[in-house]
């Protein structure tokens, strides 16, 4: 991974791994769909709005719009809906956890679809990584297999964001990043705004309490429109392995924000999972000898 990526790879891990706990506090009383239409419609607003104010681009190519449809379709809805309502059913860092197998699919999507080499490095830092979110999982698969619902909804959502991050590298969009992540954001919450509109009562939102509202505000300018930009700028500058392996450390802040929240404490199989996660990420971002 370039070096100039590296602040990027870590705020994103840092931004989604303390929203896990986040995403739970919000949705302790605001409905799924309501919560996601709010952070996708207010994120992409304040992405729109910084475009505009520093004079950036925001057009995407005539001949690019379904293929911005077909990405947001599974990198937007299908993640966000599968998401919040799985997450309902289970703890914050279980969701984390299971979510984040998403290299476990998108590796070998990658290989089979764009051609990419599977090295000996790779395939290291993917045994790793997998090995820590094995221990992780078997350490919670007796609670897991209490709500099954839940947890298939949330693998769910790895399917769907390993098939997009694959089709990221597909069908690139010939726009900047920051355009496409807000175009995105807006197109893929069509779905979920109108679903929002039709099932939930949206007004009830003015009605939530602080925690709630601060979790919602940190969904809105740090979740979504800080690190979907900087998720598209590493899937689209690196190869998916890399930015699958770099992804990896993000369920472990996942599950110790929970821990911190919950006023849990760490244990040896999270400590041992960290490292090998650790092990894992440096496959990626320390530069190979040439």
């Amino acid at each position: 991974m370039p070096r100039h990526l590296w602040g990027v790879l870590a705020g994103i891990t840092l931004v989604w791994g303390f929203n896990w706990a986040a995403m739970k506090v919000a949705l302790a009383e605001v409905s799924p769909l309501t919560f996601r239409t709010i952070c996708l419609a207010a994120g992409s607003g304040v992405l729109f709005a910084v475009l505009k104010a520093s004079g950036q681009a925001l057009a995407i190519p005539r001949g690019q719009w379904r293929r911005l449809a077909v990405l947001a379709f599974f990198t937007i809805t299908c993640w966000n809906v599968l998401v919040v309502y799985g997450l309902r059913q289970i703890p914050s860092g279980r969701a984390a956890i299971l979510a984040y197998t998403m290299p476990a699919w998108a590796i070998p999507l990658s290989v089979v679809f764009l051609g990419e080499r599977m090295t000996a490095r790779k395939l290291i830092g993917l045994l790793l990584g997998m090995a820590g979110m094995a221990l992780l999982v078997g350490q919670e698969f007796a609670r897991l297999a209490g709500a099954p619902a839940g947890a298939l909804l949330v693998l769910g959502a790895s399917w769907s964001w390993a098939i997009g991050t694959v089709l990221q590298k597909k069908l690139p969009l010939q726009a900047p990043v920051a355009a496409v992540t807000a175009w995105m954001m807006l197109v893929g919450g069509i779905p979920i705004y109108a679903g929002a509109l039709a099932l939930e009562d949206i007004g009830a939102v003015a009605r939530i309490g602080l925690w709630p509202a601060l979790a919602i505000a940190y969904n809105v300018f740090f979740a979504f429109a800080f690190a979907y930009w900087a998720w598209i700028k590493l899937a689209t500058s690196v190869s998916v392995t890399t930015f699958s392996l770099g992804m990896l450390m993000t369920p472990v802040v996942g599950v110790f924000s929970g821990m911190l929240v919950l006023g849990e404490r760490p244990g040896a199989v999270e400590f041992a999972a960290l490292a090998l996660v650790i092990g894992s990420l440096a496959t990626v971002i320390i530069p190979a000898r040439r």
